[in-house]
């Protein structure tokens, strides 16, 4: 359809069925909290399956027409990515929103990564979601208008010393997004990057190392809520990318701005360094 009408209409979250994967705490939660008023569908995936059923309860209370599966699934099995579009075809869902949420994090300096940590961070926060962005396209350009909402990081615009494979992987799914809303435009599918800053989730101590402690910055923290709400609405008004919060969108326009001599100059004088143990 190109040049059509299609690919200029915005995804609509008002009666969505979505796919939010992380959804047993953190932003994955509050996605299902702030779209449960306005989907049709939701499906929870997350490893965590007594955390979501807990979710899903609290949500069914408060909005009885609104359809809930709990799907318990480790993203870094390859074989358990390849049933979700299986079990959501079975209850005869049809999805146009994917919210590809689940990340870890591993703070520290690289050498002293378990890689088992390592890798593992990376099939979660960049094959994970690149495998179910390709495995769900044939229902999201089918149900178009339709929308993918990839949940990246400021540290995406950075090359972080002690969150190295952290932040490289966020610049990962920031380009890829950009380049998949170019190659899905013409589908009617908006993709969508979330960059938040700091927030106060469990995020941050999931990733420290035992000893560790990761810098602070506290003037630039932002509520799930604030992150979330904003990620939305970005998706439904076509945005490419959102940096919540002015401090985070400053420091994003900054960053982008310096030559890459002086970033590095002002990251190899940061504030606190991890050690190699």
């Amino acid at each position: 359809m190109r040049g059509g009408a299609l690919e200029w209409a915005a995804m609509n979250p008002d009666c969505c069925t979505a796919v939010i994967t992380g959804a047993s705490s953190g932003f994955g939660a509050e996605f299902a909290r702030q779209l449960a008023p306005r989907a049709k569908a939701l499906a929870l995936v997350a490893r965590r399956e007594a955390e979501m059923n807990a979710l899903a309860a609290e949500l069914q209370a408060a909005h009885p027409a609104l359809q809930i599966a709990v799907i318990p699934c480790d993203l870094a099995d390859p074989v358990q990515r390849e049933q979700l579009p299986g079990h959501l075809a079975a209850l005869g869902w049809r999805v146009n929103l994917l919210i590809n949420n689940a990340g870890l994090g591993d703070y520290g300096v690289f050498e002293g990564g378990a890689w088992h940590k390592i890798d593992l961070m990376m099939q979660v926060n960049m094959t994970a979601l690149t495998h179910l962005t390709h495995l769900f396209l044939p229902d999201l350009k089918t149900h178009a208008p339709s929308g993918i909402l990839n949940v990246s990081s400021l540290a995406g615009e950075l090359p972080i010393p002690d969150f190295a494979v952290y932040a490289a992987g966020k610049a990962y799914v920031s380009r890829l997004s950009e380049a998949l809303r170019i190659e899905l435009r013409e589908a009617g599918i908006t993709v969508t990057a979330l960059c938040p800053g700091p927030v106060k989730t469990g995020f941050g101590a999931a990733a420290e190392r035992p000893g560790e402690s990761t810098p602070k910055m506290s003037a630039a923290y932002q509520t799930p809520e604030r992150v979330v709400r904003d990620g939305l609405r970005a998706l439904q008004r076509r945005r490419a990318r959102v940096f919540p919060g002015f401090i985070v969108r400053m420091t994003s326009l900054l960053v982008n701005a310096l030559p890459m001599p002086m970033l590095r100059a002002i990251l190899s004088r940061r504030p606190r360094r991890a050690t190699s143990r």
